[in-house]
């Protein structure tokens, strides 16, 4: 199926686009940012997401403006792109030859869903359009939801809303609602390609970080950095706020750049409460042994 579109990247391709991820993939090339990570991803927020990418000279890796079809629910896993373009009739016939020789079933809309397994995420470029955007309805996202546990992020809207929402678990962003078909409008150019999801370069195997403000996509290999940060910003909270509570140090001396002898407490409390904490251990414990002062 990864030669039917003239956009697919081969697996040497995929590995050829993403340098910087050293870790296991999977058949296709995709990076394959283990499921600890993933797990621990959906507690990280989307601003200490976006600025910790920010640090990274990662600009634009957030977007917003969606609809959400269980808005409080978080969505985290690692991305299936595909990208949709304008219908014109000899691209799509050429895509549709080489479709059937790729052993290819049925309409262009399921075949991304093929090549589905679990924990990915479904990134969908169509257009952002609401009127002949929608590539999704209740059975491909039950299709969606058995094959990855997960959901989707579709850059156009959805149809069949309704039977949608009662797939349970099923975590949709889309931009809107509408019953008209996206097969009409639009043709299916690539699959595991780069996509442009609103202002966002989506790249397969990206970790996708879906909340109910928006979508954070973080390059797979800062994936380790957005979580370990994430969890050490929590840390510091945590203590920060019981330091308030118990009239350790002043609001003056906490909301600012701790002194060392807070950072130094901070550490102990750290070690006496190592296996209290919403932090893996090993995570405390090598921040402990790399902590300067």
């Amino acid at each position: 199926m990864d030669k039917f579109a003239p956009l697919n990247l081969t697996r040497d391709e995929i590995i050829e686009f993403t340098p910087l991820w050293e870790g296991e993939r999977f058949e296709d090339g995709r990076p394959k940012v283990s499921d600890d990570l993933l797990e621990r991803m959906q507690y990280v927020t989307l601003t200490e997401a976006w600025g910790i990418l920010r640090g990274e000279e990662y600009l634009l890796q957030f977007d917003g403006g969606w609809l959400c079809t269980q808005p409080g629910k978080v969505l985290v896993g690692r991305a299936v792109t595909a990208m949709y373009l304008p219908r014109r009739e000899d691209l799509r016939a050429h895509i549709f030859t080489r479709a059937d020789a790729a052993g290819c079933i049925g309409d262009q809309v399921s075949w991304p869903i093929d090549v589905l397994q679990p924990d990915d995420i479904y990134v969908a470029d169509v257009m952002g359009r609401i009127e002949g955007g929608a590539a999704i309805g209740d059975n491909l996202s039950t299709s969606i939801y058995a094959k990855t546990g997960k959901g989707v992020v579709h850059d156009g809207s959805f149809r069949d809303i309704e039977g949608i929402r009662e797939v349970e678990g099923f975590v949709g962003f889309c931009r809107g609602f509408s019953p008209t078909i996206a097969t009409r409008t639009s043709l299916l150019a690539g699959i595991n390609c780069p996509v442009r999801i609103g202002g966002v370069t989506v790249m397969p195997g990206d970790v996708v970080l879906g909340k109910r403000d928006g979508v954070v996509f973080v390059p797979p290999h800062l994936a380790e950095k957005v979580v370990v940060t994430s969890e050490i910003i929590r840390l510091r909270d945590i203590f920060g706020k019981l330091c308030l509570r118990e009239g350790w140090y002043t609001p003056g001396e906490i909301d600012r750049r701790w002194e060392e002898h807070i950072e130094e407490h901070f550490s102990r409390w750290l070690n006496d409460h190592l296996d209290e904490l919403p932090v893996p251990k090993e995570t405390i414990q090598d921040f402990l042994s790399t902590r300067t002062w």
